[in-house]
């Protein structure tokens, strides 16, 4: 018979496991990504996603957390942040969208795009 101790051990293990566990959804993180940046740059530029190609999409690292596409007068926490670059061509431009492993992507504004930390995952 279990005692109340281990009863306790595993009500609280369980589910902080299934917590960090992640369903399969049957794409790659950086597949989801692409398709995030290829359906916002559709909606921006009114092109069909299937005309948007795709130039870059890779893990990386990026060296804070603005992602590689800082935004001047705002601070932002000063720690490796592991993400994605997706970089699309749109027409006769290259759009660069960064997002995190936490999800979102954001398009980074013509000229603001930096490259990834130096200890990137590519």
């Amino acid at each position: 018979m279990a005692t109340i101790g281990q009863l306790l051990i595993v009500a609280i293990f369980v589910p902080a496991c299934a917590a960090h566990s992640k369903p399969d959804t049957g794409t790659s993180p950086v597949d989801r990504m692409v398709t995030a940046a290829r359906a916002d740059a559709a909606k921006r530029s009114g092109l069909a996603p299937a005309q948007l190609q795709v130039v870059t999409a890779e893990p990386v690292t990026w060296s804070d957390g603005s992602l590689g596409c800082p935004r001047p007068g705002m601070l932002y926490t000063q720690a490796l942040v592991p993400g994605y670059r997706v970089q699309l061509r749109v027409g006769s431009e290259v759009w660069n969208y960064h997002g995190s492993e936490r999800g979102g992507v954001v398009l980074c504004p013509p000229g603001q795009a930096q490259e990834p930390g130096q200890n990137s995952r590519n």
